[in-house]
């Protein structure tokens, strides 16, 4: 856990924001959220609002920030479509046509590369570019599979193998959509989005971020995408991380800071110190006692947490939910 005696709205230049279980879940916003943006922003932080869905337009996203309370132009919105098309740029000669499979936003962070969206193999396309359309049809996919068995370059927005379903369970992702090209071709793709780096590098480029501060509430995503782009991460528990799935957690999924919630953003973070008799936040104090952690001490459960996270993560190897069960409870976040 890393200390900081500012507010983190201060001490980091640009909040590198995921949307889902941190901004809103949903369609629905994350009590306080808006109001702690409003207040970093006020502070002099830079809001950046970074998503791995490729079916929405940046405009689009700006408009459902908005309606939440969370004001946002396109200008502030950072799509792994855009990741996938700066990289295809890269690539490929300007003007190159490529096969999208998948919807408007990918097809307009094409344009905007200077590339031509196509739809059917026939046109001979350079690469084939995929991300998640929840009316993606099996033709399309079945032109992105010729593509690719041809040779076409086959990359893919985002890894994600699920969606939040809503209400229900999850529904199937991007990362289950590809498997079927992958699956028919032998190609595996290059994929842009979390954890992956382009997506983090597209949000430096487009932000010029110096300091870039990655706020998420998915371990596998948010917070490895901010350990491949070198980055301090913030851990909200808003969305789909349990704190018991923190402690238990590896190397590449444990973040810089950790909140319950966007608030975490306005405050200073406190030192965890370690001694011979153990890891100390504040008032508590977690100690290793044979297989287990001891949890003693009184005040703010989530400084409790933060000395339990100190002791879990001693090493490199994750420790397992029995060495850290009782602990957790006795913070009342289980």
């Amino acid at each position: 856990m890393r200390e900081c005696e500012r507010p983190l709205s201060e001490a980091y230049d640009v909040a590198l924001l995921d949307l889902d279980g941190v901004v809103y879940v949903g369609h629905r916003p994350v009590p306080g959220a808006a109001e702690a943006l409003a207040k970093a922003r006020a502070a002099g932080q830079r809001l950046a609002f970074v998503t791995n869905n490729a079916s929405r337009t940046p405009s689009a996203v700006a408009a459902l920030l908005t309606r939440v309370g969370v004001p946002a132009t396109a200008q502030d919105v950072v799509t792994s479509a855009q990741a996938a098309a700066r990289l295809l740029a890269e690539r490929l000669p300007r003007g190159s046509r490529v096969l999208v499979v998948g919807g408007s936003g990918l097809r307009q962070a094409l344009y905007a590369q200077g590339l031509v969206p196509v739809s059917t193999a026939a046109e001979r396309p350079a690469a084939v570019v995929q991300g998640y359309d929840p009316n993606l049809s099996y033709g399309l996919i079945a032109q992105g599979a010729q593509a690719v068995a041809r040779g076409a370059l086959f990359v893919g927005s985002n890894g994600d193998l699920t969606i939040p379903g809503g209400d229900g369970p999850p529904a199937p992702g991007n990362g289950s959509l590809m498997q079927v090209i992958r699956a028919a071709t032998g190609v595996e793709p290059v994929v842009t989005g979390k954890p992956e780096r382009p997506l983090h590098q597209e949000s430096i480029i487009r932000t010029g971020a110096e300091r870039p501060l990655v706020v998420g509430d998915r371990l596998d995503t948010d917070i490895e995408g901010a350990h491949n782009g070198g980055a301090d991460s913030l851990l909200v528990f808003t969305g789909v991380t349990d704190p018991l799935t923190a402690l238990t957690a590896g190397p590449r999924h444990r973040p810089s800071y950790l909140a319950a919630d966007l608030g975490g953003l306005l405050v200073p973070h406190p030192p965890v110190r370690r001694d011979g008799q153990g890891w100390h936040c504040r008032g508590w104090t977690a100690r290793w006692t044979g297989a287990k952690i001891e949890l003693t001490g009184e005040g703010d459960p989530y400084d409790g947490l933060r000395a339990l996270c100190a002791a879990a993560w001693r090493t490199d190897e994750p420790v397992a939910e029995p060495a850290v069960a009782a602990a957790l409870a006795r913070l009342g976040l289980s």
